[in-house]
Parts: structure tokens; C-alpha cells; sequence
């Protein structure tokens, strides 16, 4: 592939041969030893404890570099932040032969390269804490100029990159010139371990389960189908791994959970990709009510951890999630926002209050598609608190228990944030006549044309056959939970890596 080149592109590779011709190796091989990092001299040096940082090693990315002659001020970006880094000609190179530094520091630097740098801390007449280097290593030099980032003299930016195409391809890097970005990835890694460990310390049980599968079962989606060549076999990647869990469940577990990437054969949008995470935990002898208090403790418990406070800013809100969270069945919640109670209506009934509504419709739609499209477009946007919305008709629910005192139910609920689902929960179906039955059911959907009704898991019926006691089960988004407690109004900005078009080079 051929490389069309600007004009500081092919400065920067001439660079490259200039410093390979001088004996400067700009890829080493060698390890360099860091024995301290920016933040921790920022924070912890002063003059009275000088002595103790008087052989010092950094290393990092240079950011700034400005040329005073015979003397040098870098800022070195490492991975806790920024340190300046003073380099005088006479210590890096005491002797009479100065052509080390003048090759490499005066001909051979630019903005991006890795720099290493040995010698003590001090303070300057400016008051900066700086790294006065007594040798220098170069560790990597970068042949592509950075973006710029302008920022003031407090660091705040004023000027960012704002081009998603850049941004989100070359996240490596948008990270580099803008620090706060990764720091949004640090947070989602701190959420992630405050659920394992509020999980781990309830005695849950963490569990890995299939990602290729010979049947995409656990959730109504479309998948992504491949296939494997040994056994001459179509496969799906899976689209929940709730099945599975259950499955562990009827073998005895008490509590299972995984974080899974699952993949769904679906369109994108600023809370949709097509490959996300989820958390699915099952507790035997549990029910929706319990799970619910249990969400409560674990979303509280996450707020805490990230901001010290269960009021998480979210764009021009605040959401709150000091439990208990209001519950509210779907029923209630239509008839709350469009004034019409479809409680007790049939198909037809529905469909005509989607054309009332203005709401499209396919002929594909059974009972549970109309709910659920009504539900949507008239009332889901409008619960911005945490709120359970609770038992959903059985038509919508393929793999959850029938309700206990309200016939045509079932025992669910789904949880919804800023105007969005975060979570979905039920009583788990445990009644294997009555799931082969919702099964088939699915079957009949999917011969009227819905491509993303459930197939007919026999596997996961025999399991069920064996007798599988009294559990409760939820799945969360886990990118959409990292979007609302880290304030990020689009998925995109919590993945490091968004699903996007392939991109094109030119040959």
C-alpha cells in the first residue's frame, strides 16, 4: 500500500533517517526502567525531601518542547500526566563532542515521540516542579503529528477535536491530546470492579459461557450468523447468554453472573452498538421483588463509589439513585402518557390504537411487538428517575414466570434511566411444559415474518425438565449504566473501540 505523505509527515521521516545515520536508534530494544511517575513527583516532592528524589527515571510522550540554544524545557505526558523535563547540552553531553544532543534533541526531536529521561527533581525560578535530566534515551519517535488541543492556562480546553470520524477511529490518538477521555475508560474499569465486587461479596459466582452458539437463544434479537468450517455447521454469536446461566443453575449453582459481549444483528444509534456488554446474574429461590431491591443496593452502591454521592450529573440532569426507585406497571405507565388503557385488548384492538397513535406497525407484530411499540413511543422517554416498570402481559415475556395473582401477566420488570432501559428482569419460567409452549409460540411469530423471535431451545428444555428450582434473573447494560453514571450522552464516547463503517485506503 502506498503512502501519500504531508509535508511534516516526510520532516519527521527524514528525522527518522537522520537520527538511524547518527548511530541513534529511534526503536530500542531494551527495557527502560521507570522509577517514578509524573503525578507522584507533582504530589509528593518538595524541598525539604529533595535528597530522596535525587536519581529519578521518567518516561513518556513529549507534548511540548521548546528550544533555548544550549537549553531545553519538554513536557513529558506520562500515563498519570505531565512533567517538564529540563535538558542542558553540557549534562547530557559533558565532554567535547556535543553531536549526541545536537542530533538528537536540536534535529532529531518532535512532538509525539517517546523520551526517557534519568537524573533529579527541582523546582525552577517559575515554581515548576522539573526533572533535570542528566542522560536521555529515545525511546520511540512517532513519524505522525498529533491533533492539537488548545487549552488555557489552567488546562481547561477551549479548543478539542470534535470529529467523530477521528475521534472515534483513531481513539489512540484522541486519548493522547486529550487525557480526560482515558480517564472516562479508568472510571468504567472502576464501575466494572465495584459490581464484581458487590456481586462476589453476596457470594455470586462469576462464569463464562458461549459466545459462538448453535442457537441464539436468551433474548428476542436478530443475530450475526457464521459458521464453522470442522463441523460444516451454521453458528450465531450470541445475543444473550441467559440460557447458559440457567443452565448452571439446574446444575446446582445458587448464583451465577458473567459480563458478556454479545452481539445483536441491529441498527446503531447514540445508546445502540451492535456489540456491547451486559451483566446477567440468576439467584435460585429468588423473585422479581427481591431482584429489585438488589438493584437498588447495587446501582447506589456504584454511585457511591464513582462520585461519593447517588446524585450522578447526566447532561442538563441529575439523576438520583437513592432507593427505593418508583414502580409503576406498563399498563399504568400507557394509560399515564396516552390516557387509553389497553389492558384488556386483542390484536386488532391494538393495532388500531397504533394507527390511532400514529405508530407503524408490520404485520409481522403479534400482541407483545404492539405493547412493546406502544410503550416506546409514548411513555418510555418520559421516566428520566430510576423506575421499575412492572408486569408485562405474557406475550412479551417468552421466558419469564406467569404472574402469581394477576392472569396474563408476567412477573417482570424492566428498569428505565434518563428515558431508556438499563436493565430487564424477571421471575425465571421454570414450568418446562409451559416454556416449550412460549417457545412454540416464538415459532408461530417467526413464520408470520419477525426475525427477531426466539427458535426452540431443546437443550435448554431438557435442563428445565430436570427440574430447575425457583430463580430470579436480570441482565444490565453495562455501556448504557457507564454512559448515565459517567455523563456521556453517547455510546460511543464509553467504548473504546464503537462499531463504525470500514474505513478505505487508498492502494
Amino acid at each position: 500500500m502506498s503512502q501519500h505523505l504531508s509535508e511534516q509527515e516526510t520532516i519527521r521521516r527524514d528525522k527518522l533517517k537522520h537520527l538511524q545515520q547518527a548511530g541513534i536508534e529511534p526503536y530500542p530494544a531494551a527495557a527502560f526502567p521507570v522509577s517514578h511517575f509524573s503525578e507522584d513527583i507533582r504530589q509528593h516532592f518538595t524541598e525539604d525531601n529533595a535528597a530522596d528524589y535525587k536519581d529519578v527515571t521518567v518516561a513518556g510522550r513529549i507534548m511540548t518542547l521548546m528550544d533555548k540554544g544550549k537549553v531545553f524545557f519538554i513536557k513529558l505526558q506520562d500515563s498519570q500526566g505531565i512533567i517538564q523535563v529540563y535538558l542542558r547540552r553540557d549534562d547530557i553531553c559533558p565532554g567535547e563532542d556535543k553531536s549526541f544532543f545536537d542530533n538528537l534533541v536540536k534535529h532529531g526531536l518532535d512532538l509525539g515521540d517517546f523520551l526517557g529521561a534519568k537524573g533529579f527533581v527541582f523546582i525552577t525560578r517559575t515554581g515548576e516542579i522539573t526533572v533535570h535530566a542528566q542522560s536521555i534515551t529515545l525511546l520511540a519517535k512517532s513519524l505522525k503529528p498529533l491533533p492539537v488541543v488548545k487549552r488555557d492556562d489552567e488546562g481547561n480546553v477551549y479548543d478539542a477535536v470534535t470529529d467523530p470520524e477521528f475521534k472515534y477511529r483513531q481513539r489512540y490518538a484522541d486519548m493522547v491530546v486529550s487525557p480526560e477521555i482515558r480517564q472516562v475508560f479508568l472510571q468504567r474499569t472502576k464501575l466494572v470492579n465495584t459490581i464484581r465486587e458487590f456481586l462476589n461479596n453476596q457470594g455470586a459466582v462469576e462464569v463464562d459461557t458461549p459466545v459462538l452458539q448453535a442457537i441464539p437463544g436468551g433474548a428476542t434479537a436478530r443475530p450475526f450468523i457464521t459458521h464453522h468450517n470442522a463441523l460444516d455447521v451454521p453458528m450465531y454469536m450470541r445475543i444473550a447468554n441467559e440460557l447458559y446461566l440457567k443452565r448452571l443453575i439446574v446444575g446446582g449453582f445458587d448464583w451465577v453472573y458473567e459480563f458478556s459481549r454479545n452481539f445483536r444483528n441491529e441498527g446503531m444509534d447514540r445508546t445502540h452498538n451492535p456489540e456491547f456488554t451486559i451483566l446477567e446474574w440468576y439467584t435460585a429461590y429468588k423473585d422479581y421483588f427481591w431482584m429489585m431491591e438488589i438493584t437498588e443496593q447495587l446501582l447506589e452502591r456504584v454511585a457511591l463509589a464513582l462520585h461519593g454521592t447517588t446524585a450522578v450529573p447526566l447532561g442538563d440532569k441529575v439523576i438520583d439513585y437513592k432507593a427505593p426507585f418508583k414502580r409503576i406497571t406498563i399498563f399504568e405507565a400507557i394509560l399515564e402518557h396516552t390516557g387509553i388503557d389497553i389492558s384488556g385488548m386483542d390484536e386488532q384492538a391494538l393495532r388500531d390504537t397504533c394507527k390511532q397513535l400514529h405508530i407503524p406497525t408490520e404485520a409481522s407484530m403479534g400482541k407483545g411487538k404492539l405493547i412493546d411499540e406502544i410503550f416506546g413511543a409514548t411513555s418510555e422517554h418520559k421516566f428520566i428517575q430510576p423506575t421499575f416498570i412492572i408486569d408485562y402481559p405474557v406475550e412479551m415475556s417468552p421466558l419469564t414466570k406467569k404472574h402469581r395473582s394477576k392472569p396474563g401477566l408476567v412477573e417482570r420488570f424492566e428498569l428505565m434511566v434518563n428515558g431508556k432501559e438499563l436493565a430487564n428482569a424477571y421471575s425465571e419460567l421454570n414450568d418446562p411444559i409451559d416454556q416449550r409452549e412460549r417457545f412454540e409460540e416464538q415459532v408461530k411469530l417467526m413464520e408470520r415474518g419477525d426475525d427477531e423471535a426466539m427458535f426452540i431451545d431443546y437443550d435448554f428444555l431438557r435442563a428445565l425438565e430436570y427440574g430447575m428450582p425457583p430463580t430470579s434473573g436480570i441482565g444490565i447494560g453495562i455501556d448504557r449504566l457507564c454512559m448515565f453514571m459517567l455523563n456521556q450522552l453517547s455510546i460511543q464516547d464509553v467504548l473504546l473501540f464503537p462499531m463504525m463503517r470500514p474505513e478505505k485506503f487508498e492502494d
